[in-house]
Protein backbone atom coordinates (compact mmCIF):
# COMPACT_ATOMS: atom_id res chain seq x y z
CA UNK A 1 0.00 0.00 0.00
CA UNK A 2 2.97 2.26 0.71
CA UNK A 3 4.36 1.55 -2.31
CA UNK A 4 1.48 2.35 -4.55
CA UNK A 5 0.81 5.28 -2.22
CA UNK A 6 4.31 6.64 -2.82
CA UNK A 7 3.81 5.89 -6.76
CA UNK A 8 1.04 7.95 -6.86
CA UNK A 9 2.41 10.81 -5.49
CA UNK A 10 5.45 10.65 -7.71
CA UNK A 11 2.81 10.30 -10.61
CA UNK A 12 1.05 13.80 -9.24
CA UNK A 13 3.92 15.49 -9.00
CA UNK A 14 4.58 14.90 -12.72
CA UNK A 15 1.55 15.89 -13.61
CA UNK A 16 2.28 19.30 -12.00
CA UNK A 17 5.45 19.45 -13.77
CA UNK A 18 4.23 19.03 -16.67
CA UNK A 19 2.23 22.61 -16.63
CA UNK A 20 4.89 24.30 -14.79
CA UNK A 21 6.51 26.24 -17.36
CA UNK A 22 3.13 27.28 -18.93
CA UNK A 23 2.03 28.56 -14.92
CA UNK A 24 5.11 30.42 -14.80
CA UNK A 25 4.77 32.01 -17.53
CA UNK A 26 1.14 32.79 -16.97
CA UNK A 27 1.92 34.24 -13.38
CA UNK A 28 4.89 36.21 -15.05
CA UNK A 29 2.85 37.85 -17.16
CA UNK A 30 0.35 39.31 -14.57
CA UNK A 31 2.97 40.01 -12.13
CA UNK A 32 5.85 41.59 -13.85
CA UNK A 33 8.67 39.34 -11.33
CA UNK A 34 10.44 36.80 -12.26
CA UNK A 35 10.29 35.89 -8.29
CA UNK A 36 6.62 36.58 -7.76
CA UNK A 37 5.57 34.18 -10.38
CA UNK A 38 7.52 31.38 -9.13
CA UNK A 39 6.04 31.83 -5.93
CA UNK A 40 2.79 32.30 -7.06
CA UNK A 41 3.32 28.72 -8.53
CA UNK A 42 5.19 27.36 -5.92
CA UNK A 43 2.13 28.07 -4.12
CA UNK A 44 -0.05 26.34 -6.63
CA UNK A 45 2.05 23.23 -5.99
CA UNK A 46 1.32 23.08 -2.76
CA UNK A 47 -2.26 23.91 -2.92
CA UNK A 48 -2.08 20.67 -5.46
CA UNK A 49 -0.47 18.43 -3.18
CA UNK A 50 -3.05 19.42 -0.55
CA UNK A 51 -6.18 19.14 -2.65
CA UNK A 52 -8.28 15.87 -2.63
CA UNK A 53 -6.99 15.04 -6.50
CA UNK A 54 -9.70 12.73 -7.16
CA UNK A 55 -12.26 16.12 -7.80
CA UNK A 56 -9.96 17.39 -9.88
CA UNK A 57 -11.87 16.35 -13.51
CA UNK A 58 -9.15 18.88 -15.62
CA UNK A 59 -6.45 19.19 -13.68
CA UNK A 60 -4.89 22.08 -16.03
CA UNK A 61 -7.57 24.22 -15.94
CA UNK A 62 -7.90 23.65 -11.52
CA UNK A 63 -4.15 24.45 -11.53
CA UNK A 64 -4.33 27.67 -14.18
CA UNK A 65 -7.48 29.10 -12.18
CA UNK A 66 -5.66 28.56 -8.96
CA UNK A 67 -2.29 30.47 -10.26
CA UNK A 68 -4.91 33.61 -11.76
CA UNK A 69 -6.16 33.80 -8.57
CA UNK A 70 -3.07 33.81 -6.80
CA UNK A 71 -1.72 36.43 -8.98
CA UNK A 72 -4.94 38.48 -8.54
CA UNK A 73 -4.27 38.19 -5.00
CA UNK A 74 -0.54 39.82 -5.28
CA UNK A 75 -2.03 42.29 -7.63
CA UNK A 76 -4.58 43.76 -5.05
CA UNK A 77 -2.33 43.21 -1.81
CA UNK A 78 -1.16 46.42 0.02
CA UNK A 79 2.52 46.08 -0.68
CA UNK A 80 2.09 45.61 -4.58
CA UNK A 81 -0.63 48.83 -4.53
CA UNK A 82 1.88 50.48 -2.84
CA UNK A 83 4.75 49.71 -4.88
CA UNK A 84 3.42 50.42 -8.14
CA UNK A 85 1.71 53.75 -6.55
CA UNK A 86 5.04 55.57 -5.78
CA UNK A 87 6.51 54.83 -9.06
CA UNK A 88 8.97 52.43 -8.29
CA UNK A 89 7.89 49.33 -10.35
CA UNK A 90 9.13 48.38 -13.26
CA UNK A 91 8.73 45.02 -15.41
CA UNK A 92 12.10 42.44 -14.20
CA UNK A 93 13.55 42.30 -17.58
CA UNK A 94 14.25 38.64 -19.21
CA UNK A 95 16.39 37.18 -21.63
CA UNK A 96 15.10 35.82 -24.96
CA UNK A 97 14.83 31.77 -24.19
CA UNK A 98 13.64 32.36 -20.30
CA UNK A 99 10.64 29.57 -20.44
CA UNK A 100 9.03 31.96 -18.23
CA UNK A 101 8.55 34.30 -21.57
CA UNK A 102 6.28 31.33 -22.55
CA UNK A 103 4.46 30.81 -25.61
CA UNK A 104 5.81 33.15 -28.58
CA UNK A 105 4.44 31.50 -31.39
CA UNK A 106 1.86 34.13 -32.56
CA UNK A 107 2.70 38.54 -32.59
CA UNK A 108 0.32 38.88 -29.20
CA UNK A 109 2.25 36.36 -27.65
CA UNK A 110 5.40 37.83 -28.19
CA UNK A 111 3.63 41.12 -27.67
CA UNK A 112 2.26 40.54 -24.08
CA UNK A 113 5.75 39.40 -22.81
CA UNK A 114 7.35 42.94 -23.88
CA UNK A 115 8.81 45.39 -21.53
CA UNK A 116 6.43 48.07 -23.16
CA UNK A 117 3.01 46.18 -22.86
CA UNK A 118 3.77 44.54 -19.27
CA UNK A 119 4.36 48.53 -18.46
CA UNK A 120 1.10 49.51 -20.23
CA UNK A 121 -0.54 46.84 -18.34
CA UNK A 122 -0.58 48.59 -15.28
CA UNK A 123 -3.01 51.49 -16.38
CA UNK A 124 -5.53 47.93 -16.20
CA UNK A 125 -7.36 46.74 -13.53
CA UNK A 126 -6.60 43.26 -11.92
CA UNK A 127 -9.02 41.84 -13.91
CA UNK A 128 -8.50 43.32 -16.84
CA UNK A 129 -4.97 42.81 -16.68
CA UNK A 130 -6.18 38.91 -15.97
CA UNK A 131 -8.68 38.46 -19.19
CA UNK A 132 -6.14 40.31 -21.42
CA UNK A 133 -3.44 37.66 -20.79
CA UNK A 134 -5.77 34.26 -20.61
CA UNK A 135 -6.80 35.58 -24.18
CA UNK A 136 -3.98 37.38 -26.30
CA UNK A 137 -1.32 35.44 -24.61
CA UNK A 138 -2.74 32.17 -23.80
CA UNK A 139 -5.77 31.73 -26.14
CA UNK A 140 -8.82 30.78 -23.58
CA UNK A 141 -12.14 31.46 -24.82
CA UNK A 142 -14.30 33.93 -22.62
CA UNK A 143 -16.21 31.24 -21.62
CA UNK A 144 -13.06 29.36 -20.31
CA UNK A 145 -11.90 33.24 -19.06
CA UNK A 146 -15.09 33.34 -17.12
CA UNK A 147 -15.38 29.94 -15.47
CA UNK A 148 -11.16 30.46 -13.98
CA UNK A 149 -12.10 34.23 -12.60
CA UNK A 150 -15.54 33.33 -11.64
CA UNK A 151 -17.39 36.35 -14.18
CA UNK A 152 -19.40 35.81 -16.87
CA UNK A 153 -19.00 35.59 -20.51
CA UNK A 154 -20.28 39.07 -21.06
CA UNK A 155 -18.02 40.73 -18.38
CA UNK A 156 -14.86 38.71 -19.79
CA UNK A 157 -15.56 40.25 -22.99
CA UNK A 158 -16.56 43.87 -21.68
CA UNK A 159 -12.56 43.87 -19.59
CA UNK A 160 -10.89 42.74 -22.75
CA UNK A 161 -12.81 45.72 -24.98
CA UNK A 162 -11.25 48.27 -21.92
CA UNK A 163 -7.87 46.02 -21.61
CA UNK A 164 -7.41 46.64 -25.01
CA UNK A 165 -8.27 50.01 -26.02
CA UNK A 166 -6.10 50.76 -23.52
CA UNK A 167 -2.52 49.07 -24.16
CA UNK A 168 -3.44 49.30 -28.19
CA UNK A 169 -3.79 52.90 -27.60
CA UNK A 170 -0.61 53.57 -25.97
CA UNK A 171 2.05 50.38 -27.37
CA UNK A 172 4.77 51.14 -29.79
CA UNK A 173 4.19 50.21 -33.77
CA UNK A 174 4.33 46.72 -34.82
CA UNK A 175 7.42 43.79 -35.13
CA UNK A 176 10.99 45.37 -35.87
CA UNK A 177 13.24 44.11 -38.41
CA UNK A 178 16.25 42.35 -36.18
CA UNK A 179 19.08 43.06 -37.97
CA UNK A 180 17.79 47.18 -38.74
CA UNK A 181 16.80 47.00 -34.96
CA UNK A 182 20.37 46.37 -33.81
CA UNK A 183 21.85 48.20 -36.23
CA UNK A 184 19.89 51.46 -34.70
CA UNK A 185 20.65 50.44 -31.18
CA UNK A 186 24.62 50.13 -31.70
CA UNK A 187 24.32 53.42 -33.85
CA UNK A 188 23.00 55.02 -30.78
CA UNK A 189 25.27 53.58 -28.72
CA UNK A 190 28.25 54.68 -30.70
CA UNK A 191 26.89 58.24 -31.33
CA UNK A 192 26.47 58.26 -27.52
CA UNK A 193 30.37 57.32 -26.27
CA UNK A 194 31.53 59.57 -28.80
CA UNK A 195 28.84 62.38 -27.84
CA UNK A 196 27.39 63.30 -31.24
CA UNK A 197 24.06 64.64 -29.75
CA UNK A 198 23.01 65.83 -33.12
CA UNK A 199 22.95 62.29 -34.54
CA UNK A 200 21.16 60.78 -30.91
CA UNK A 201 18.05 63.26 -31.49
CA UNK A 202 18.17 62.00 -35.23
CA UNK A 203 17.82 58.62 -33.82
CA UNK A 204 15.03 58.87 -31.81
CA UNK A 205 11.18 59.72 -32.03
CA UNK A 206 9.71 63.10 -31.55
CA UNK A 207 8.34 62.07 -28.41
CA UNK A 208 11.02 59.70 -27.00
CA UNK A 209 11.46 58.81 -23.18
CA UNK A 210 13.81 57.30 -20.85
CA UNK A 211 13.11 55.80 -17.67
CA UNK A 212 15.94 54.16 -15.34
CA UNK A 213 16.15 52.41 -11.97
CA UNK A 214 18.94 54.60 -10.60
CA UNK A 215 20.49 51.02 -9.99
CA UNK A 216 18.21 50.76 -7.15
CA UNK A 217 19.76 53.98 -5.40
CA UNK A 218 16.93 55.99 -6.06
CA UNK A 219 12.86 55.70 -4.00
CA UNK A 220 11.44 56.21 -7.65
CA UNK A 221 11.85 55.67 -10.55
CA UNK A 222 14.25 58.39 -13.00
CA UNK A 223 12.09 59.92 -16.33
CA UNK A 224 13.46 61.57 -19.04
CA UNK A 225 11.35 63.11 -22.08
CA UNK A 226 12.18 65.15 -25.29
CA UNK A 227 14.88 63.81 -27.52
CA UNK A 228 17.01 65.93 -26.42
CA UNK A 229 16.93 65.32 -22.60
CA UNK A 230 17.22 61.54 -23.72
CA UNK A 231 20.03 62.38 -25.66
CA UNK A 232 21.54 64.11 -23.02
CA UNK A 233 21.24 61.33 -20.33
CA UNK A 234 22.16 58.63 -22.79
CA UNK A 235 25.32 60.98 -23.69
CA UNK A 236 26.31 60.65 -20.01
CA UNK A 237 25.29 57.49 -19.15
CA UNK A 238 27.13 55.27 -22.13
CA UNK A 239 30.26 57.74 -21.38
CA UNK A 240 32.73 55.17 -19.62
CA UNK A 241 34.45 56.63 -16.57
CA UNK A 242 36.63 55.33 -13.81
CA UNK A 243 33.67 55.93 -11.46
CA UNK A 244 31.47 53.86 -13.54
CA UNK A 245 33.74 50.98 -14.05
CA UNK A 246 34.42 50.77 -10.07
CA UNK A 247 30.26 50.94 -9.55
CA UNK A 248 30.19 48.15 -11.96
CA UNK A 249 33.07 46.12 -10.64
CA UNK A 250 35.38 46.83 -12.96
CA UNK A 251 36.15 46.91 -16.78
CA UNK A 252 32.72 46.09 -18.79
CA UNK A 253 32.18 43.91 -22.41
CA UNK A 254 29.16 45.63 -23.35
CA UNK A 255 26.88 42.87 -25.86
CA UNK A 256 24.04 43.36 -27.61
CA UNK A 257 20.89 41.09 -26.61
CA UNK A 258 17.25 40.20 -27.22
CA UNK A 259 15.41 41.07 -23.81
CA UNK A 260 11.33 40.57 -23.59
CA UNK A 261 11.91 40.18 -27.19
CA UNK A 262 13.57 43.61 -27.68
CA UNK A 263 16.97 45.01 -28.42
CA UNK A 264 19.41 45.34 -25.71
CA UNK A 265 22.31 46.42 -24.79
CA UNK A 266 23.89 44.41 -21.38
CA UNK A 267 27.01 45.82 -19.84
CA UNK A 268 29.12 42.67 -18.25
CA UNK A 269 32.09 42.71 -16.35
CA UNK A 270 33.81 38.95 -15.44
CA UNK A 271 30.88 37.32 -16.99
CA UNK A 272 27.97 39.17 -14.92
CA UNK A 273 25.17 41.28 -16.26
CA UNK A 274 25.42 44.53 -13.81
CA UNK A 275 23.30 46.56 -16.03
CA UNK A 276 20.61 46.35 -19.31
CA UNK A 277 19.50 48.93 -21.41
CA UNK A 278 16.20 48.22 -23.72
CA UNK A 279 14.81 49.90 -26.46
CA UNK A 280 11.52 50.08 -28.02
CA UNK A 281 11.59 50.62 -31.72
CA UNK A 282 9.04 52.66 -34.19
CA UNK A 283 9.37 52.88 -37.66
CA UNK A 284 13.13 52.51 -37.62
CA UNK A 285 13.79 54.70 -34.52
CA UNK A 286 14.14 54.40 -30.56
CA UNK A 287 10.72 55.51 -28.43
CA UNK A 288 11.68 53.96 -25.17
CA UNK A 289 14.35 53.69 -23.32
CA UNK A 290 14.85 51.85 -20.23
CA UNK A 291 17.95 51.29 -18.13
CA UNK A 292 17.53 48.51 -15.85
CA UNK A 293 20.68 48.17 -13.03
CA UNK A 294 19.25 47.45 -9.65
CA UNK A 295 20.47 43.51 -8.86
CA UNK A 296 17.13 42.64 -7.81
CA UNK A 297 15.86 43.03 -10.97
CA UNK A 298 18.53 41.71 -13.10
CA UNK A 299 19.39 37.94 -10.84
CA UNK A 300 17.67 36.07 -13.27
CA UNK A 301 18.89 37.53 -16.38
CA UNK A 302 22.27 37.38 -15.26
CA UNK A 303 22.09 33.87 -14.22
CA UNK A 304 20.55 32.77 -17.69
CA UNK A 305 23.24 34.69 -19.33
CA UNK A 306 26.22 33.04 -16.93
CA UNK A 307 24.63 30.01 -18.47
CA UNK A 308 25.31 30.91 -22.42
CA UNK A 309 27.99 30.57 -24.21
CA UNK A 310 29.87 34.29 -24.51
CA UNK A 311 29.73 35.88 -28.18
CA UNK A 312 31.48 38.76 -30.01
CA UNK A 313 30.79 41.74 -27.84
CA UNK A 314 29.44 44.86 -29.01
CA UNK A 315 32.27 46.74 -27.16
CA UNK A 316 35.13 44.39 -25.39
CA UNK A 317 36.36 47.08 -22.83
CA UNK A 318 33.93 49.93 -21.99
Amino acid sequence: MRVDSAADDRFEVSRFEASRDRLASLAYRLLGSAADAEDAVQDAFLRWQAADRRRIRVPEAWLTKVVTHLCLDRLRSARARHERAVGAWLPEPLLDGDPLLGPADTFEQRESVSLAVLTLMERLSPLERAVYVLREAFSHSHAEIAGILDITDSASQQHLHRARRRVTVARPGGEVDPASARRVVEEFFDAAVSGRTERLVALLTDDATAVSDGAGLSARLLRYSTPQRVAAVARSGFRPTPAKQRLAGGVSAVHYALVNGAPALLFVPDGTVVGAVTFDLVAGRIATVRGIAAPARLTRLAEAWRQRAPDTPVVARW
